[in-house]
């Protein structure tokens, strides 16, 4: 049976893997696994909080967890709707036991997700999900009488910290840094459509909001970094210097260029490595990046005297490698940047804060700056359908990906990969030439739909 947690919690179709029980089940094995572990002093409550992003399907999950929770003796503080780093930020700043966020990121709005962060603000390691999913469903000796917790809702105070946070992060060093700076902010009718608008107003800058209207529904839908086409357009109409797109939970963010072109997470990395290392806070000249980031970004920090570490995909295996290295900043291509000066966790509107003020510290555009971090051509189909757990063992598409690989040389590679949060295998191929990595990730894709069709 495939394991019940992927690369970012447990995600499903809401009401088809996900129902009710399912959270509830989750919510009372979290407070058993981590209640376990509690550092508070002798008799006092324990505490975790609970946020969403705006999907429809996030009520129900929230009660039902909120529900499995507090039944395992737990004091739950429902904070509403809130970006994933905002959830991970308050459990370490209020020093409660557990957060957990339901919310799919940039999944379809059909999907849902929950997942667990524990003390201090990080997300599980895979031996502690392994343990909730042992017991999940298990009968136990629940608390009864005194022992029961309770549920309150806090929605203000929380939205209201997490926002002052940020802002007194980009006011570390002057007021108003983005003062003068015109932004176009895609919240993609998510988490962060309050808090984004809100945070860049504070900080200075002039910001035109589009998909911030979220209605249950419209999450994610044509909106956000895995639909940048508005914002492209709306960037290049509106005059403005740069734009900025966040997904449903905003815990990645992309960018768009006065001229329209998008820039990706590595060319936004290698920008703020590179801000670091000039400021004197890249910890070892090190960027941590996964195996999806381009090879074009690897050279160009090289020849910066930066190097890279590189781990499997998955933004809490780049903060485990950053807490192992003492390593201060990393993430993926997709937009998860872990800036461990701020967060413990990749955070979107941080990223957008930090990317604006060094636009404005360098006096370069964003495009001047993202020029120097040029990227290989490369090609990604993600393959829907398929067996993803046969990927790596299939005959067939091995030898495909072998024959490819030796066309390829030393000039590109080829990466298949099954998605940990969503039934499919990406294919990612990187090439001398446009043409040659379309082509190459095209046949690819075929072998895989065809040879993994289930």
């Amino acid at each position: 049976m495939p394991r019940l947690f992927g690369t970012d919690g447990v995600r499903g179709l809401a009401n088809g893997l996900l129902t009710p029980k399912m959270a509830l089940d989750l919510g009372e094995a979290a407070v058993r696994v981590l209640g376990s572990e509690n550092h508070g002093a002798e008799g006092s409550r324990r505490r975790a909080l609970v946020g969403r992003d705006t999907r429809v399907s996030g009520d129900f999950l929230g009660a039902a967890l909120s529900a499995g929770m507090s039944a395992g003796g737990f004091d739950v503080i429902d904070v509403g709707i809130l970006p994933t780093p905002g959830i991970a930020f308050l459990t370490s700043v209020l020093n409660v036991e557990m957060g957990a966020v339901i919310s799919a990121s940039h999944n379809p709005m059909p999907d849902n997700g929950i997942k667990f962060f524990a003390r201090g603000g990080f997300k599980l390691p895979d031996a502690k999900e392994d343990e909730i999913e042992k017991i999940l469903g298990q009968d136990w000796d629940r608390p009864t009488g005194q022992g029961v917790g309770r549920i309150s809702h806090d929605t203000v105070t929380a939205t209201n910290l997490y926002i002052k946070h940020l802002v007194e992060t980009a006011a570390a060093t002057e007021e108003a840094p983005l003062k003068g700076l015109r932004i176009v902010a895609d919240c993609a009718n998510g988490a962060t459509s309050v808090v984004a608008p809100e945070v860049l107003r504070q900080a200075g800058a002039d910001v035109n909001v589009i998909n911030a209207s979220p209605d249950g529904y419209n999450i994610n839908d044509h909106a956000g970094s895995t639909h940048p086409e508005q914002l492209q357009a709306m960037v290049v109409a509106s005059k403005a210097d740069m734009g900025v797109a966040f997904d449903g939970d905003a815990d990645r963010c992309l960018a768009v260029d006065a001229t329209g072109r998008l820039i990706n997470g590595d060319q936004i990395m290698g920008i703020l490595a590179r801000a670091k290392k000039r400021a004197g806070k890249l910890n070892h000249d090190t960027l941590v990046v996964t195996v999806m980031s381009n090879l074009g970004l690897k050279l160009a920090l090289k020849d910066m005297g930066i190097t890279t570490v590189e781990t499997a995909v998955g933004d809490r295996y780049v903060l485990e490698e950053m807490l192992r290295g003492d390593f201060s900043i990393g993430g993926e291509q997709s937009g998860h940047v872990i800036n461990r000066e701020f967060a413990t966790t990749g955070d979107g509107t941080l990223t957008a804060l930090t990317l604006a003020a060094e636009v404005m510290h360098s006096g370069k555009s964003l495009e001047e700056l993202a020029n120097d971090f040029p990227q290989l051509p490369q090609k990604l189909i993600n393959v829907p359908n398929v067996d993803k757990l046969a990927a790596k063992t299939n005959a067939a598409v091995q030898a495909a990906v072998a024959k490819e690989e030796a066309s390829l040389g030393n000039t590109g590679r080829v990466l298949l990969r099954p998605s940990g949060t969503e039934p499919l295998v990406r294919v990612m191929v990187e090439a001398a030439t446009q043409d040659q990595a379309d082509e190459v990730c095209d046949r690819l894709a075929k072998v895989v739909a065809s040879e993994l069709a289930i």
